[in-house]
Formats: C-alpha cells, sequence, structure tokens
C-alpha cells in the first residue's frame, strides 16, 4: 500500500509542476492536495506521516493526536496509592504488620482510623502511614435502616481516599490493617493490565464456606483488592446512591461487589492476593505457594506465627528480609530429586524446604499440607478451593521440615539461603526409598540467582549439588527446554 501511495505523490507532484502559475488553477490544485493528505493521514496516521513529510516543501510541526501525559510510562511504585482501613483499638497491636510493608516517602496512601487518636497515638511516627479519620456518617439518613455501620464506613473509605487528590494516580489499592502487602509484586502485577480501563482486581477466600455465604465473584478486602483510577473515578459519584439501594448489606465487600457489577464491572482474579481464612500453623499452605506472585497476606492474628520460635511481628519481619531481596521468587515453590538417595526435595524460596524420603511426583508435592484448620468450624466439605494432602504419618511422605534462617551474598551474581530443621523427625526411614534417612540433615542451603524470576508460567528447576553429613546444598536454576520434573 505504501508503494501505491508513493507513485500517487510523483504523479502529483508530476501535475503540479506542470500547472501554471495562475491563481485559479493554483487553488485548485492546492485544494485537490489538501483533500488528498487529509484521506491519507485519516486513513493511515502512522505510514502517511513519513511520506508526506518527504514531499511537503515546509515541515510539520503539529500532531493529530498526542497520548495523555504519563500514559505510555511502565507503571511504578509511585502510580499506587493505598488505603488501610484500620480502628483505634486495633492499630498499636498491628502496627508492625503495616510498617513491615510500607516505604515512607516512597509509598503513597492513608491509614483511616474510625476516629481520632488517642493521646498516646497523637504523635504519630513517620514508618507508619499517613493516618485519616473516616468522615462521620451518623446523620445520614439512611443509616437509620442499617444494622451494622461498620461496612458502611469501610466502603466509603474507597470515596475518601479519592478525595485526598493526589496526581497521577493509576490503581488504588485497599486492605486491612492486619494485611501484610508485597509492594514490588504489586507493582508487577498490576503493570500487565491498562490502568485506563476498568479494572476491579482481587480473589476469593481460599475457604469454600466463605465465598458460598458471600460470592464466588468477589474480592475478599482483607486479603487487599486493586481498583483502576476509572473505576474509582465513576465510585465517587455513585458509591453512596449504591449504599442508599442496598442498605440491608452486611459486608463492604458485597456492596462493593454488587456496586461494580450494577455497572458491569466484574472481578479479575489474581491468585497471589490470600485472604488467609484459616486457623492453625499455615506452613503448608506457604511451603506449596500457587504459581502466581505473593500479594499478600490477612489475619495475621488468627493463625500461628508462620516462622516456629517466633511471635506474630517477628515472623513478618523474617518472611520481610528476603522478600527486600527477589519479591518474585518469594514463596515460589521449586521441586528436584536426589536420584543417588531418592530423596525428593520442595523449596518455597525465602521461607522453608522440605526433604521427603522417596521420590514423589511434582503434582503431588504441589498440594499443600494440610497443616491448617478451617476458618469455621463443624463444617462439611468441600473445605478449601484447592486441593490438599491429608497429614499422615507415613515416613515416605511426611517431609523433614526446614525453615529459613538467615540469607546471604554468595557472589556478585548469585543468593545463598539457609534453612535449618524445625524437629528432629520420630518417624523410621522410608523403605521404598532405600532406607535412607534425612534425620542427619540439620540444614539446606539453597543458591539462587541475583536476577528478578520473571518468567511466566513455568517454575524454576533445581539441582542438588551435593550432600555432607549434616548439610544438602541445592542450586536453582531456569528449567531447559522440554524439561521433565518427574
Amino acid at each position: 500500500m505504501s508503494t501505491g501511495m508513493s507513485l500517487c505523490y510523483s504523479a502529483m507532484k508530476q501535475k503540479l509542476s506542470h500547472l501554471s502559475l495562475g491563481s485559479s488553477r493554483r487553488s485548485v490544485a492546492i485544494s485537490g492536495l489538501l483533500l488528498l493528505l487529509f484521506y491519507t493521514f485519516s486513513f493511515n496516521y502512522h505510514t502517511s506521516q513519513s511520506l508526506v513529510a518527504s514531499y511537503l516543501p515546509f515541515r510539520l510541526s503539529w500532531q493529530l493526536s498526542s497520548p495523555s501525559p504519563g500514559t505510555d510510562t511502565p507503571t511504578n511504585i509511585s502510580h499506587l496509592v493505598f488505603g488501610i482501613v484500620g480502628t483505634v483499638n486495633t492499630w498499636n497491636r498491628r502496627r508492625p504488620y503495616v510498617e513491615s510493608w510500607w516505604r515512607p516517602n516512597v509509598t503513597r496512601g492513608y491509614l483511616f482510623l474510625d476516629r481520632a487518636p488517642s493521646k498516646e497515638l497523637r504523635e504519630w511516627p513517620p514508618s507508619s502511614p499517613p493516618v485519616r479519620v473516616n468522615e462521620d456518617i451518623t446523620r445520614w439518613g439512611v443509616l437509620r435502616r442499617v444494622r451494622n455501620r461498620v461496612p458502611i464506613r469501610i466502603f466509603r473509605t474507597i470515596l475518601e481516599m479519592f478525595r485526598q487528590g493526589d496526581k497521577d494516580v493509576r490503581w488504588y489499592v485497599m486492605a486491612d490493617d492486619d494485611t501484610v502487602l508485597f509492594v514490588d509484586n504489586l507493582v508487577e502485577v498490576l503493570s500487565r493490565y491498562d490502568h485506563t480501563k476498568y479494572y476491579y482486581i482481587g480473589s476469593s477466600s481460599e475457604f469454600f464456606m466463605s465465598n458460598f455465604l458471600l460470592s464466588f465473584e468477589m474480592a475478599f478486602g482483607g486479603a487487599g483488592y486493586a481498583l483502576s483510577y476509572p473505576v474509582v473515578e465513576m465510585l465517587a459519584t455513585e458509591l453512596d446512591a449504591c449504599i442508599k439501594r442496598n442498605p440491608w448489606l452486611y459486608s463492604s465487600d458485597i456492596m462493593l461487589h454488587i456496586c461494580l457489577t450494577d455497572h458491569g464491572i466484574s472481578l479479575t482474579q489474581e491468585r497471589g492476593f490470600h485472604q488467609v481464612d484459616f486457623h492453625g500453623d499455615i506452613s503448608g499452605f506457604l511451603s506449596a505457594h500457587p504459581q502466581s506472585p505473593v500479594l499478600s497476606l490477612h489475619h495475621i492474628d488468627a493463625i500461628d506465627p508462620i516462622f516456629p520460635s517466633m511471635n506474630h511481628s517477628e515472623a513478618i519481619n523474617q518472611l520481610m528480609k528476603p522478600a527486600q531481596v527477589d519479591q518474585s521468587r518469594l514463596l515460589q515453590q521449586t521441586i528436584c530429586y536426589h536420584r543417588e538417595r531418592k530423596w525428593s526435595i520442595s523449596v518455597s524460596w525465602g521461607y522453608s524446604a522440605h526433604i521427603y524420603e522417596n521420590i514423589l511426583s511434582r503434582s503431588f508435592l504441589r498440594r499443600p499440607m494440610e497443616t491448617f484448620k478451617p476458618w469455621m468450624k463443624r463444617v462439611k466439605p468441600p473445605l478449601y478451593m484447592f486441593n490438599t494432602r491429608i497429614l499422615e504419618n507415613n515416613p515416605c511422605i511426611v517431609p523433614h521440615v526446614f525453615f529459613l534462617k538467615s540469607m546471604e551474598n554468595a557472589s556478585c551474581d548469585e543468593i545463598v539461603t539457609t534453612y535449618t530443621r524445625a524437629s528432629k523427625s520420630r518417624l523410621p526411614s522410608c523403605a521404598l526409598g532405600g532406607n535412607h534417612s534425612a534425620n542427619p540433615i540439620s540444614r539446606v542451603q539453597v543458591f539462587s540467582p541475583r536476577r528478578r524470576h520473571i518468567e511466566a508460567g513455568r517454575m524454576e528447576c533445581c539441582d542438588v549439588l551435593a550432600d555432607n553429613q549434616n548439610t544438602t546444598k541445592v542450586r536453582l536454576r531456569p528449567c531447559m527446554f522440554g524439561e521433565v520434573i518427574a
């Protein structure tokens, strides 16, 4: 098509060269040329721009259109605004969770409290997000029909956050004060989406009954969710009207879901948001994390500390150490085999390592061990939104468990994370595996590339380097073409 247009322009130039300088004929020729230029620009601007410039005796100094400022730049942390919902009564206890991921003078956002801070909280630390107090809506007429006003306060936090007037915002991220966020992964995941479109991004609960009672198509707010700027801009004018239409709703999450559904916006699922609707020990879940960047962990107070011999805040800070180095690899599971000893080794980077005294399939090891308890008691199956492994006293399928102890630079381009044994196994060796006991192993060292693990859709592979009397060493690497992990 460009050749045809070049011939067209050549013919036009030749014809114009034979025209007299008479004003009448010159006007007709110029008019015809302008019409041709208009048609060409309208049909294919990018192709015609260079052609037109080469044939005109003057330079084009204008453009037909230009992108909005900043919309063509990659999304970064400055484009996100965080809205954290808390209460005065819970803030002192939950403050360490928020401060573990909040970056002063880097992250933008606000902590919204239900009332003004008490005297002991008046001197607000710079390590915490700026504080705001939710608007007083006690005189709002519709509240007479509402039994619980807390969900409305939480829902309206979206509106109040928008009214702060932050500039150059692409995404608003909502979470609770007992939620830990992984900001680098959030930026990476949200950068995959077009922030100029209508996006409502979050995740369902892990617990089947929570979804059944509320909605399978709803983002659970404790896990956190992200709203693109156009969605929040729309909500700013429609949110209160949504509440007035549905005063009977008892959850801020279902309010948002129904309001957005009424406006044709559905949930986009991201598996890295975690409501953590569990009780007890969730190490089995974290050791077999979905193959997706971890974005959040909620209900920190409702579960056991995620590392043994630590309190809740110490355990979260321990997880944040590898998160500060490489969030893209954090909790990502890698599986390899020690063929000589017939061991299967599973690594959840930055958290745990498991040694099994038997060769087990990857599909089996990808299922989380059910170390945790369901969110509600006396509930019949199905309990969870994923398959699990029931705990058994079988030495061939029960792992030796090691938790992150330390991390350091192995070289200029490699990091070594060290995992130490949680406890000695009381089971005999696995006869099927040849009775090669892993009891003598007290630590596992994992060597990983310093570069970020960003290959989508495929986990990493690994090799067992060596093992001596008490240490097993593993090196992570990209999987080779056609490599089967079995």
